[in-house]
């Protein structure tokens, strides 16, 4: 999630239990690329330093650095599989906020890739949202549909149907719900028009916090080891 690192996750989620229960290896990423010393990084939280958004930047002077999207799908997988006793073929993913709008399109736009993906309180529709906006406007340019192949909304409506089951869980207190920054109805209607399965759970008095996602991650590392151990 935005102003992230991978510490947040490691520290907070509570997932080590049900993850060994389940035999599973849970890697952490960080949000964005750290200490490039690129004019701007550190300016705001939306944006640069731990605001990757998941993207390969292609405007300067961002396109060098900024490429977490590569990062994610090729680099971090090969690092882990060489030093560790993981099975190439069976990954999956998730993520939290802007991290589970990295998650979403990951899995969206690499059919077959992902056994499975989930996210807590994604940000669905980032070419309608400000934090969208203003992350995919200077990563990409002010060209808009660029930006739709960062974008799990424009994704699935274009989908030829996808394997995925989709697991979503949103806080119905959040306040970034409420102020219209993660647009899950936007998805919901692109994947029920599409036939993509979703199950979309709001859960009613929670928030965008780790409480939240400390309570439902039991369910989001059953629901992966349900594919990943099949």
């Amino acid at each position: 999630g935005l102003t992230c690192t991978e510490q947040n996750f490691i520290t907070k989620a509570g997932f080590q239990q049900a993850a060994a229960e389940h035999g599973l290896i849970v890697v952490a990423p960080d949000t964005s690329p750290r200490g490039c010393n690129i004019e701007g990084e550190d300016e705001s939280w939306d944006f640069g330093t731990g605001a990757g958004f998941y993207v390969d930047a292609t405007e300067d002077p961002w396109k060098t650095n900024y490429r977490m999207y590569s990062y994610v799908k090729d680099e971090l997988p090969k690092l882990i599989n060489a030093n560790f006793p993981t099975d190439p073929e069976r990954m999956s993913v998730f993520g939290h906020s802007m991290g589970g709008h990295g998650a979403l399109i990951l899995a969206l736009r690499n059919p077959g890739k992902y056994k499975s993906v989930s996210a807590f309180a994604p940000i669905c529709n980032p070419v309608q949202c400000q934090w969208g906006k203003k992350a995919l406007g200077g990563y990409l340019g002010s060209d808009v549909s660029k930006w739709k192949a960062y974008d799990a909304t424009e994704l699935v409506k274009s989908c030829p149907g996808s394997q995925l089951d989709i697991l979503i869980d949103q806080g119905q207190d959040d306040q970034f719900l409420s102020a219209g920054q993660l647009l899950p109805d936007n998805l919901i209607a692109a994947c029920t028009e599409r036939k993509v399965p979703v199950v979309f759970r709001l859960q009613q008095g929670y928030d965008h916090s780790y409480f939240f996602i400390a309570t439902f991650i039991n369910d989001h590392i059953k629901h992966h080891a349900k594919y990943l151990n099949a």
